[in-house]
């Protein structure tokens, strides 16, 4: 992976974008989520995905071509190829990266404009099975720091926040009964860094309050809301429901296609609104 263009500022005219959850380096499922997108929304040109990406960059370009992606604004997650991206990202500190034809990889955070919406984007997230993998498989990276919330913080409010990791006291259904009932069995060391992980994710979300926060990690598809408004969205991994979201940057509204529509290859007969969350 090398740097093949950077920037500090990234602003788009784009109408729509649409957020996608975790792919897991799934080239097919990612062909069908781009297939889909065309069909569905064609004028939408970005993607962000909320990490755990791992696609192999040159299948990526074809995907993303051949579907009139122009870019995929890249928010790392927790399993990525850390040795390849921290070298880059300490070569050109708080720079978007561009890792191929079509893929940026973003800083850890990075704030950029989109019609006219500011987004705020925080990779990384703890590894709840982290004390199960063998070394090479587990990068201390992965972890958000003090600093990367201070400096999310700074910015004040964003309209969207994009992260890979699920903010502590979540609205969202799904989630809550991950976290209440570890179904995976995952030890106590675990659970209390991932807790503390999430907390970090909220604190940077009181002080920006996003209209909508869309992350990925917990691969349970749903969404809910705050008492104060606030819109959260866990979005599903390759394979589940929800894995994309169409986000209509006028008035923030979000359009989801169904599993079936992804999976489908026939032109889609509606523009359903709201869909699957």
């Amino acid at each position: 992976m090398r740097a093949l263009e950077t920037t500090e500022s990234l602003i788009l005219p784009d109408t729509h974008i649409a957020v996608v959850g975790d792919w897991h380096g799934d080239a097919g499922w990612a062909k069908a989520v781009l297939r889909a997108l065309a069909r569905t929304a064609p004028e939408v040109v970005t993607v962000l995905h909320v990490g755990d990406f791992w696609m192999d960059l040159r299948k990526m370009d074809q995907i993303a071509d051949a579907f009139s992606i122009e870019r995929v604004l890249w928010t790392v997650g927790n399993h990525e190829p850390f040795p390849a991206i921290t070298p880059l990202a300490e070569a050109h500190p708080g720079q978007a990266i561009r890792v191929s034809q079509s893929v940026w990889l973003l800083p850890r955070p990075f704030r950029f404009t989109v019609g006219g919406r500011q987004i705020l984007s925080l990779g990384g997230a703890t590894s709840v099975d982290r004390y199960w993998r063998s070394p090479g498989e587990w990068h201390p990276e992965e972890s958000i720091t003090d600093e990367q919330v201070a400096t999310a913080q700074a910015g004040g409010r964003a309209d969207i926040f994009v992260t890979h990791e699920s903010p502590a006291r979540t609205p969202v259904q799904a989630v809550k009964r991950i976290l209440r009932t570890n179904p995976l069995g995952f030890p106590k060391e675990s659970l209390v860094e991932s807790a503390a992980s999430r907390v970090r994710v909220a604190k940077v979300s009181e002080v920006v309050q996003p209209s909508i926060h869309l992350h990925g990690h917990m691969h349970a598809p749903g969404a809910g809301v705050l008492a104060d408004g606030r819109r959260i969205i866990s979005l599903g991994c390759n394979g589940q429901q929800s894995n994309l979201a169409i986000v209509d940057l006028a008035n923030l509204s979000i359009d989801t296609p169904s599993l079936r529509e992804i999976r489908s290859e026939t032109p889609r007969e509606t523009r359903l609104r709201g869909g699957d969350l």
